[in-house]
């Protein structure tokens, strides 16, 4: 499988490769066909899942569990496997399932991979457009039908010229997070929703410059911390704390921009 020439890292970079083409393969037969649609949630909050999902993680559980026995694995749908394991993969299976079950392409497969408290790697599939982005020693990389590139955030200083993106402004809690939220959205040139992980990519291209959500778990925005970071970005909870965690998240493209929208999510 790999080289006695290749780095640690560089090992597992391939091998995320062949984790995303495998689960690209379980996921894309069930895209916009009819699928049945499970709820996970509770308290009247609506939180699908499908076999799409399911069969994706597993898919994707068992080749690290066969490669590497020794690895941690948080997933969404399947729960944790070696919890203590210096070093754990951390995936969501399908990030966006409610875009999923829409028909839209708006989601993707997240495989991250931790070592101890830090996110040394990450990567988004999305198996249905054939694009890929992921970090890599060199920085981060988006790959399409149209070619490969290197992915770099764009200079954007001032809040009156950033694109902001966030999945729903339901994302956030009555409280401090509505109301920063509402500070900021009229400070920034435009908005738009929908995303999920799609817009911390679209981030890291260089096509928005801001992305604010609210209640994630660490497997929907491990994997993308280090694509974010690779490409020049700036990603942290609106308190500036890592974002390993999830919870409220901030990234921005401009280590200025984000200064500043953290400053104004604070006070609002």
């Amino acid at each position: 499988m790999t080289s006695p020439s290749q780095t640690p890292l560089r090992r597992y970079v391939d091998f995320a490769h062949s984790l995303a083409d495998a689960s690209g393969a379980a996921i894309r037969p069930y895209f916009r066909t009819p699928i049945g649609v499970a709820d996970k949630g509770g308290d009247g909050a609506f939180d699908p899942v499908t076999a799409a999902d399911r069969g994706a993680e597993k898919v994707i559980s068992d080749l690290v569990a066969a490669h590497w026995p020794e690895h941690g694995f948080v997933g969404e749908e399947h729960g944790t496997r070696n919890p203590d394991a210096r070093l754990r993969w951390v995936v969501d299976p399908i990030d966006g399932t409610r875009a999923f079950i829409m028909g839209w392409p708006l989601w993707g497969t997240l495989i991250g991979l931790m070592d101890g408290n830090t996110p040394v790697f990450g990567m988004m599939d999305q198996p249905f457009t054939r694009e890929r982005f992921w970090s890599d020693e060199g920085g981060s990389f988006g790959r399409s039908p149209d070619g490969e590139r290197q992915l770099r955030t764009r200079t954007c200083t001032d809040l009156d010229q950033a694109i902001l993106t966030s999945t729903h402004p339901e994302l956030f809690a009555a409280g401090q997070e509505t109301a920063g939220f509402a500070a900021l959205r009229p400070r920034v040139r435009m908005t738009r929703y929908s995303g999920d992980c799609y817009g911390y990519c679209m981030l890291a291209a260089g096509y928005v410059d801001l992305v604010v959500e609210a209640g994630l778990k660490p497997y929907d925005i491990v994997a993308l911390i280090p694509i974010i970071e690779g490409a020049g970005g700036v990603i942290t909870t609106w308190d500036g704390r890592p974002a390993t965690e999830g919870g409220r998240i901030l990234a921005a493209g401009d280590p200025e921009l984000h200064a500043k929208a953290m400053a104004v999510l604070a006070a609002g």
